[in-house]
């Protein structure tokens, strides 16, 4: 995607897992990638290694997005490194899983305050700096963001009504973010993955009891990837896209179908 090419790309918690997939396919694109993390420095410095390894650019950027001060700074240091930002991928996410009535304050605030009001803070930071580069005559758009939100927006999951809510709220900031900025040329649209092999859930793969509880809600018949995330986050962010804004691309393969009905329920 020569659209790619040369711009500035951070992704949120990209030390790992979808965010670290993505991070590579946008330094294969040829963009300088900037790797976020929180605190798992060597991984993050493992994944821009790769990228430079390839030909690519990427540099790391340490920031607790959860915190204003915090994406402050981070967005603030982009600024004077690069001179602007071109896309966002807001990936960084957590779950602290509980039953309901048992479920804190702190579980429900841990996860709130990094799946939703983390969002929020990266993708108002971002946005100030696009209309920074927006005019007014020019049909180029000054810049684009990718949410990573869930299946789960849609679905509800025992034991994880934070989670849930969480996603539910980003994929509804999501649209009104992009309602709001869509007159400036700048795309806002999300990516809500289903059952992803990642390395907090590999586990769940590799027990065939589990793996068949998980196959079952998966019309398609495998697992996704990583890739597949990565792939969708590339085109969204292209120029390819440019006519798309305030959509999410469910990359689930069909869990949004609800395979058991394929049985008669």
């Amino acid at each position: 995607m020569q659209s790619l090419n040369n711009k500035i790309v951070l992704i949120t918690g990209a030390a790992t897992g979808i965010g670290k997939a993505v991070a590579l396919r946008f330094g294969q694109e040829g963009s300088h990638v900037i790797v976020n993390y929180l605190d798992r420095k060597d991984d993050a410095e493992a994944v821009t290694g790769a990228i430079k390894a390839q030909g690519g650019s990427a540099v790391r950027m340490q920031a607790d997005i959860s915190r204003e001060d915090g994406v402050v700074s981070l967005f603030a240091a982009i600024r004077n490194q690069f001179g602007g930002l071109d896309v966002l991928v807001n990936n960084a996410g957590m779950q602290q899983d509980s039953d309901f009535i048992d479920m804190t304050l702190d579980d429900w605030n841990a996860v709130i305050n990094v799946d939703l009001t983390g969002h929020f803070l990266c993708a108002r930071e971002a946005a100030r700096l696009f209309m920074q580069q927006s005019s007014e005559d020019s049909e180029r758009s000054p810049g684009a963001m990718v949410f990573i939100t869930s299946v789960h927006q849609n679905i509800p999951w025992s034991r994880r009504a934070n989670y849930c809510a969480a996603k539910a709220g980003a994929a509804m900031l999501m649209k009104t973010v992009a309602q709001e900025l869509a007159p400036y040329k700048i795309r806002v649209n999300a990516i809500a993955p289903g059952a992803i092999k990642t390395p907090i859930n590999i586990e769940n793969f590799r027990d065939p009891e589990s793996r068949n509880k998980i196959m079952r809600k998966i019309p398609y018949g495998r697992p996704g990837k990583v890739e597949d995330i990565a792939a969708a986050a590339a085109w969204l962010a292209s120029d390819e896209a440019d006519y798309i804004t305030g959509e999410t691309i469910f990359v689930d393969g069909g869990m949004e179908l609800f395979a058991d009905f394929a049985h008669g329920g």
